[in-house]
């Protein structure tokens, strides 16, 4: 079962909140998994004693042992390290059964970290990435694991935090520096992939990794039927939505997802003055064929990820023609533009294009061919 990591912050907001209200909680990580597990490294749900109080570690019955084994840490008090078998199990037929494995962090005490995940919380929000860094000490049996966090900001360049165990890690740390600011983490080691979390043994305990950065930017030219539908599905999908349209009777935040940024202005001249970089995705469906070509002209040569058009075939090669014939774009960058938009799926209604064209930006977010 195949499935991607994408940095979630709800769980921390959480806790978060529970902790200033002062309920008891504890925080499960899934730090490694292996087989058809259910969640990635990453996934993380918050339990207090009487359940599930946000995110999740995959549902069913894992996310049933692991909400038991929550419930025992904390009216013991007592963090643990875990490993989960999920195999088939006759007497469970009747429940969902995914098999593999999950190597389970079950933190009894996170309210202690409520400081880092602030400290973390707030850079993302200020669009500044990094790794979050667990030391998971190999603690007596009765006394569980010794559970210490910090956040590694990038630009810290991978210097160390505090704390004399995380010495032996010192390449693995400076690598997760390097890969939460875009790059590579190198060599270091082969199970360390870009952006993805991390767990490493080392004497007297283990290290987990968990790069984290800014939600990708949705830019959405044209606020009418099509684009609003695409910001629904965007929001889900875990990126930052910008509306652009210069009708305010549509550009208006009350049409939208929460948080979504909402810019009343003409779409080129608001495209030119937004930084699209490689983690910014444009999706163009103006109301018309004008407003779609200036949108276009704006972002065609700049380094965005995605740029895509609406458009019939007719419309997508009259501007291509015009595109190259004037100068403004080479054939390459304009094979870099998806138009028609969206991924093939026979969608007719407004909800299945939305839905064609999120498809295509998972697609590329996730690096497949389309």
């Amino acid at each position: 079962m195949e499935r991607a990591y994408v940095p979630d912050a709800s769980p921390y907001a959480t806790l978060i909140a529970l902790a200033r209200s002062g309920t008891r909680a504890a925080l499960a990580t899934v730090v490694a998994s292996a087989g058809s597990a259910p969640q990635v490294p990453g996934a993380s749900a918050v339990f207090t004693a009487g359940g599930r109080a946000g995110g999740t570690v995959g549902g069913g019955i894992g996310e049933a042992r692991v909400e038991a084994l929550a419930r025992r840490a904390i009216a013991a008090g007592v963090s643990r390290l875990k490993t989960l078998d999920l195999g088939y199990d006759p007497s469970a037929e009747s429940e969902a059964i995914c098999g593999g494995r999950l190597r389970v962090l079950i933190d009894a005490c996170p309210e202690r970290h409520v400081p880092v995940f602030l400290k973390m919380m707030e850079d993302v929000r200020r669009r500044r990435s990094g790794a979050l860094i667990t030391w998971i000490g190999a603690g007596r049996a009765s006394r569980g694991a010794d559970v210490r966090r910090f956040w590694l900001p990038a630009a810290a360049g991978g210097a160390l935090p505090g704390g004399a165990p995380l010495s032996a890690f010192r390449d693995i740390i400076r690598a997760a520096a390097r890969s939460s600011d875009g790059r590579a983490f190198g060599a270091c080691s082969s199970a360390l992939r870009a952006a993805e979390p991390g767990l490493f043994k080392g004497v007297g305990g283990a290290l987990y990794v968990e790069p984290h950065a800014p939600s990708p930017r949705l830019v959405i030219a044209g606020a009418g039927h099509i684009g609003r539908a695409v910001a629904h599905l965007g929001r889900l999908l875990n990126f930052e939505i910008v509306v652009i349209d210069d009708r305010p009777e549509l550009a208006d935040a009350g049409r939208f997802p929460e948080g979504s940024r909402i810019v009343v202005a003409d779409a080129a001249q608001a495209l030119r003055r937004l930084p699209l970089g490689p983690a910014a995705y444009v999706v163009i469906v103006t109301r018309g064929h004008r407003g779609d070509e200036g949108a276009l002209r704006a972002c065609i040569r700049r380094k965005a990820a995605y740029v895509g058009m609406i458009g019939s075939g007719r419309k997508v090669g009259l501007l291509r023609e015009r595109f190259l014939q004037k100068g403004w774009c080479s054939p390459a960058e304009w094979g870099r533009v998806r138009t028609p938009i969206g991924l093939p799926i026979g969608s007719r209604t407004v909800e299945e294009i939305a839905v064609s064209i999120a498809a295509e930006l998972v697609a590329v977010r996730r690096g497949r061919r389309t």
